[in-house]
């Protein structure tokens, strides 16, 4: 059964850092695209960043783009989002998916809670 665990969620002042985790395990992921969304109270689930199973090729938004960096541990099904320069609008719940470009399967995970105060 695959599982996705976030952590590493919290509150913070606008312009620090903050950096979360998701261990994936159920399977090897190796081959599987990783990546971050996250959803604010009353909105829609949007993209934050992606990273490639294959070469490791990095795509953000262009809301968090300069300030975020994705990683991944592919030795340990583990993927990292590095958040600097935190905004009020980053304030978010924060949800691991990893992805299959093979099958299209796709799983996530129960979210992690970010508050960036002002």
């Amino acid at each position: 059964q695959v599982q996705l665990v976030e952590s590493g969620g919290g509150l913070v002042q606008a312009g620090g850092s903050l950096r979360l985790s998701c261990a994936a395990s159920g399977r090897t992921f190796s081959s599987y695209s990783m990546g971050w969304f996250r959803q604010a109270p009353g909105k829609e689930r949007e993209f934050v960043a992606i990273i490639s199973g294959s070469v490791g090729l990095t795509v953000y938004a262009d809301s968090v783009k300069g300030r975020f960096t994705i990683s991944r541990d592919n030795a340990k099904n583990t993927v990292t989002l590095q958040m600097n320069s935190l905004k009020p609008e980053d304030t978010a719940v924060y949800y691991c998916n990893v992805h299959s470009d093979i099958t299209k399967s796709a799983y996530w995970g129960q979210g992690t809670q970010v508050t960036v105060s002002t």
